[in-house]
């Protein structure tokens, strides 16, 4: 099966490579990366093209991983249904990696959160989906800190994989559940490296935060 886990991590790193935020400001004749915080997902693309540009951005980034993960589905469900859904963390994993890292950007992307949320809607749970979105969102509304809302789905996404991974394909595996574990583990680990500026400015109240009235806050 390695060469499995290698061409959906090889796959999805190609999908990761298109990074909407920097083709979208070069749409709007910004070079997203060299505004703001210099990242090329969503926030930032709130931040400095505004709330239309930031949605295009976020649904860019999401839809890429999803049909990346639902292609993996296709191709895999009926002829390796008990190990189909660790491929997709594979295949997600390699989304996550192109758009952190794209080669012909100067491996300068963004942080992979919209991308982890295509990955968990093709899970097709929507149990998960709902407590996710909650666990996003609701830190965001009560304290305006994105990355906190990013951090906190994160990490609950990887408690729920570990009480409900298993009753997600319909032939259990427990090799395949527990390196879908150490898959969605690289994941989460990768995006909490990613946001160590922002756990920085949280613990000592300097991070920005969302203002629902502009492009950006100062």
């Amino acid at each position: 099966m390695m060469i499995h886990r290698i061409l959906c991590l090889v796959l999805g790193y190609g999908f990761g490579l298109f990074q909407t935020g920097y083709f979208v400001g070069k749409m709007m004749n910004t070079d997203i990366r060299t505004k703001g915080s210099g990242n090329s997902g969503t926030t930032n693309a709130l931040r400095v093209l505004g709330p239309k540009a930031g949605i295009l951005v976020f649904f860019g980034d999401f839809g890429k991983a999803f049909l990346l993960c639902m292609l993996i589905r296709v191709l895999y469900g009926s002829r390796m249904p008990e190990a189909a859904l660790a491929l997709m963390l594979y295949g997600g994993f390699g989304v996550i990696l192109g758009h952190n890292y794209p080669f012909y950007l100067g491996f300068k992307g963004g942080k992979g959160i919209a991308a982890t949320a295509g990955l968990l809607c093709a899970f097709l749970d929507w149990r998960i989906f709902v407590i996710c979105l909650l666990s996003f969102l609701l830190p965001i509304v009560f304290t305006r800190y994105v990355s906190l809302g990013s951090l906190v789905v994160e990490a609950v996404l990887l408690l729920l994989w570990l009480f409900w991974g298993q009753s997600l394909t319909p032939v259990p595996s427990n090799a395949c559940y527990w390196e879908g574990t150490m898959v969605l583990l690289g994941i989460v680990a990768l995006a909490y490296w990613r946001h160590r500026a922002n756990i920085s400015r949280l613990i000592h109240g300097t991070e920005n935060k969302l203002s629902f009235h502009g492009k950006k806050e100062a």
